[in-house]
């Protein structure tokens, strides 16, 4: 393992966040603070609490996770988009640098500035509500494990996408809709028994649903299919990961 070229690589993309400040943690905090006032005053006030836990606090763990999820998907689909974008990756692929030595470099400083991120909005968040945390080493795992995930699968966006309106396409049309439709901001207990049905076949409610258990000791659905979902989903994204490196998909004239 070249470690080396991993850490360059690593270093390089954290620096471009922390150039883009204002971009990559500023603005995400800000709009989970207006999440924050308006869905407590317009909702909050409608819903006081939410199988035992007030409603502000019962859409934290939500609002992190959608947040996590958009920007795992963005940050690691721009950051090897751009240098495929002006031909610098073709000397990273000439580098001695294997393709598991260029995945960690990239989805890890992805994965980690969502991290950060979550970390970040996670504080803001005890500023507006009472939070309380049963589980942290479990909170934690499900972290760590959906931010990699994603961030894998902003890396594949990022190689398939030839264009920067292919980059939002998939964040914008698939992942925010299925967050909000995942329990972010409800339990699904509250949808009609149909809707239940339906909204179980939503990857993202059983995402949700175990980080809401870390938080609380609640869930829609099992932890165990909770982590089994995101461990079947980590390991297609590293198939398919695989695939792409093994075949040149879109990387190689």
């Amino acid at each position: 393992m070249n470690f080396r070229a991993v850490g360059t690589i690593y270093h390089f993309e954290l620096a471009r966040a922390w150039r883009t400040l204002l971009q990559s943690l500023v603005s995400p905090v800000i709009s989970t603070s207006l999440y924050f006032v308006v869905f407590g005053a317009a909702i909050g006030s409608r819903i006081q609490e939410v199988e035992g836990v007030s409603y502000g606090a019962f859409i934290v763990p939500g609002l992190i996770m959608l947040m996590l999820l958009t920007q795992s998907v963005s940050n690691a689909s721009f950051g090897i988009f751009f240098p495929k974008f002006t031909g610098t990756i073709y000397e990273v692929l000439s580098a001695p640098v294997s393709y598991v030595e260029i995945v960690l470099g990239y989805v890890g400083a992805a994965a980690t500035k969502s991290l950060i991120l979550g970390l970040i909005i996670l504080v803001t968040a005890s500023f507006f509500v009472p939070l309380r945390i049963d589980h942290p080493l479990w909170m934690l795992l499900f972290l760590i494990l959906t931010a990699l995930t994603f961030s894998l699968l902003g890396f594949i966006i990022g190689i398939w996408a030839e264009g920067f309106e292919k980059l939002q396409l998939v964040p914008l049309l698939i992942i925010t809709p299925l967050t909000f439709l995942g329990g972010s901001f409800y339990s699904i207990d509250m949808l009609p028994p149909v809707w239940q049905t339906v909204t179980l076949f939503n990857p993202v409610v059983y995402l949700v649903s175990g980080f809401r258990w870390s938080f609380y000791g609640i869930s829609d659905v099992s932890v165990g299919a909770s982590l089994l979902m995101i461990l079947v989903f980590l390991s297609l994204c590293l198939a398919l990961v695989g695939w792409i490196f093994k075949t040149g998909y879109n990387i190689k004239p």
